[in-house]
């Protein structure tokens, strides 16, 4: 009644306002179609719209730019083109994609080519249905979303990294871009891994001001998503700060 009157009436608009309450698009891929099916019915049956899944890593790339999803529910132990391949590609084509890994390996290595390819979190799939519907929604807002331990192990490889004397970044680079103030105020928080809802109760703003504010700071900083902001960040030293 309301809800799609609204989108009818005043859809271009209202676009920005509707999207907050409009359900969020979820494609779901894996190779196994009984665990694929019954995660896309979990997502549906908790209120997402899934768009689309796909069992291996070409159809996955095909079917995720024909539809446009919010949200990539991914695995990594595909056929015809691994899970970080699909990542990459598809976060490069569309920066805004969030991606969400769900796999049942949680070896480092994996967990750390996941995220280097652009994905936004990492869930096991031993993770309860009321984990991984949290994590979806959080992971459509742009928070990283991990497995329990994961987390510090990926701020842990960002440390190292940033320590590492020869980053591949070349001695001339660029004068670094202008933050304000407020904008550095997010990002230091963005670094100490609190979420937007997090840094909107510590600053007193509206989450929609943080996720303006982070948007703004990766546009500036012409980065692509939130994991490239936090080593941004940890690299100057701003977690410490």
């Amino acid at each position: 009644m309301t809800e799609r009157q609204d989108k009818g009436r005043g859809q271009n608009q209202n676009r920005d306002q509707n999207r907050d309450r409009d359900p969020i698009r979820v494609m779901v891929v894996d190779d196994h179609p009984m665990w694929r099916d019954a995660v896309a019915r979990d997502l549906a049956e908790a209120g997402f719209d899934v768009v689309a899944t796909a069992g291996d890593g070409e159809q996955a790339v095909r079917r995720a730019q024909a539809v446009g999803p919010d949200v990539l529910v991914l695995d990594l132990n595909l056929p015809a083109k691994p899970g970080v391949q699909v990542c990459k590609e598809l976060v490069g084509l569309n920066p805004a994609l969030r991606v969400l890994v769900l796999s049942a390996s949680g070896e480092h290595v994996d967990v750390l080519e996941a995220v280097k390819s652009g994905a936004t979190g990492y869930l096991l799939k031993s993770a309860s249905t009321e984990e991984l519907t949290d994590a979806v929604r959080r992971t459509a807002v742009g928070d990283p979303v991990f497995t329990p331990g994961l987390a510090g192990l990926v701020l842990g490889e960002y440390r190292r990294l940033a320590s590492d004397p020869g980053p591949a970044t070349g001695g001339d680079e660029p004068r670094a871009p202008q933050l304000t103030d407020r904008e550095t105020e997010v990002l230091r928080l963005v670094a100490k891994g609190l979420s937007y809802k997090q840094i909107a109760e510590r600053l007193v703003i509206s989450h929609r001001t943080v996720q303006n504010h982070v948007q703004n700071t990766l546009g500036k900083l012409q980065l692509h998503n939130r994991v490239e902001l936090v080593r941004y960040a940890i690299e100057r030293g701003l977690d410490d700060a």
